[in-house]
């Protein structure tokens, strides 16, 4: 039986809409570019375009491709910047027919703001997160988006990209007020002008009552920060913090033996026998039965963790292979630290990452775009990483740690007396 064979000349379209601040923000050119870069074409039906700051622009585009199956996949990479199909179907439902496996062919989600259309009505995406599916309740017609791990055979799940769009944020948005961070990561960005920022965003977070979160490594300790931290922990400017087991077992052995990695830090000599420092604060806060009860027995009365414990900010220290130890207090199950993780994130409005290359990417990918985020590291290659990934919201600052620290503790005095 002769093979059929597509007509000659055929070409496959659709025709989509976008809309917002899709010519300030840049969002209609790179909705072009996708659909020629992918081996598409489009035409430009119709185009409205905003005359004043805040007014909203229009397209209308037609997408053709030579091939449904080409078609479909241009749809796909544009729907994740704003391209909705005129035709408004509601968006397809699957059962997932296993634990812990999307049905094929499933809605990847991004951070960016979503809805989904049920029963022609459309409806806000909770728990925004990047990489995930969305599971569905028709009944209450709810959407939230749903790790691969959590899924439960049953659940309705999104197939396709069919009865989805996507909010990109504006320009504007993406911003966060950080104007000195326009450009991509450079060691010569203005130092100064770029920890008032982030001053201002952590006094702001804090006067609008939302949450603070720190993502910390072990270089915080090292080199000499560790009072800074402690002191805007102190002053409720830090309300989450998540680490490794690093992190706070220098921390630990540092308010124990006055040595991080074995060098004191009031002199910088190298103490003998102090690379088992570590190994002996391990042993010791285990012997007391974790951090808090440390804390509470009076056996750990400074650094990091003893403020979090004293000023009640709730930590999460997510384990590795490589970890000594660990401390008690460590999740070494990285599904658990993910689920902790994801729980903690959901009221954070700001984020500060410093030195830890590992956990700042592992939380970029659980926040939405809109919570702000500030990566501080003195390798550039953390904070591009993180862009690279998805976290596009991230800005970044290459500097060393203890001078970020003692600017960002003086800045944050010098607006509280500006205040009073």
């Amino acid at each position: 039986m002769p093979k059929k064979t597509q007509p000659a000349g055929e070409v496959f379209t659709e025709r989509v809409e976008v809309s917002g601040h899709i010519i300030d923000s840049l969002i209609l050119p790179k909705i072009l570019d996708c659909i020629t870069a992918a081996g598409g074409a489009f035409k430009i039906d119709r185009i409205t375009v905003g005359q004043a700051r805040k007014d909203p622009s229009y397209a209308l585009l037609e997408v053709s491709a030579p091939s449904e199956q080409r078609l479909q996949e241009i749809l796909a990479v544009i729907a994740d910047h704003g391209a909705v199909t005129v035709a408004g179907a509601d968006c397809r439902l699957v059962a997932a027919d296993m634990d812990g496996v999307f049905p094929e062919g499933f809605y990847s989600s991004t951070n960016q703001r979503t809805e989904v259309r049920l029963g022609g009505q459309w409806i806000d995406v909770d728990l925004q997160e990047m990489d995930c599916g969305v599971v569905v309740d028709p009944q209450s017609k709810t959407a939230a988006c749903r790790a691969m791990t959590e899924v439960r055979r049953g659940e309705l799940y999104i197939v396709g990209h069919a009865g989805t769009r996507v909010h990109p944020p504006e320009r504007q948005q993406q911003q966060h007020g950080f104007e000195f961070m326009n450009s991509p990561v450079s060691t010569e960005k203005p130092k100064g002008v770029a920890i008032r920022q982030v001053a201002i965003e952590l006094v702001r977070t804090k006067q609008q009552g939302g949450k603070s979160l720190l993502v910390g490594g072990p270089a915080i300790v090292h080199t000499g920060s560790v009072e800074h931290v402690c002191e805007l922990i102190r002053r409720g400017y830090i309300h989450r913090l998540f680490a490794g087991n690093a992190l706070a077992t220098h921390d630990i052995e540092q308010s124990l033996f006055g040595t991080s990695l074995g060098v004191r830090l009031d002199c910088g000599d190298i103490v003998e026998a102090g690379h088992e420092h570590h190994l002996r604060a391990i042993n010791r806060v285990r012997r007391w039965g974790g951090i808090k009860p440390a804390v509470e027995m009076g056996e750990l009365k400074s650094g990091i963790m003893y403020e979090c414990v004293k000023y009640d900010v709730p930590f999460l220290l997510a384990g590795s292979i490589r970890d000594d130890g660990p401390l008690t207090d460590v999740v070494t199950d990285a599904l658990e630290a993910q689920r902790i993780m994801r729980e903690q994130v959901r009221d954070v409005s700001f984020c500060l990452m410093v030195a830890t290359t590992l956990h700042s990417i592992a939380v970029g990918n659980l926040l939405p775009a809109w919570v702000k985020v500030v990566c501080v590291d003195i390798n550039p290659s953390t904070v591009i990483k993180l862009g690279d990934r998805g976290s596009f919201q991230t800005v970044g600052l290459v500097t060393d740690v203890e001078p970020f620290f003692r600017s960002l503790v003086a800045e944050v005095d010098r607006l509280e007396k500006s205040a009073s």
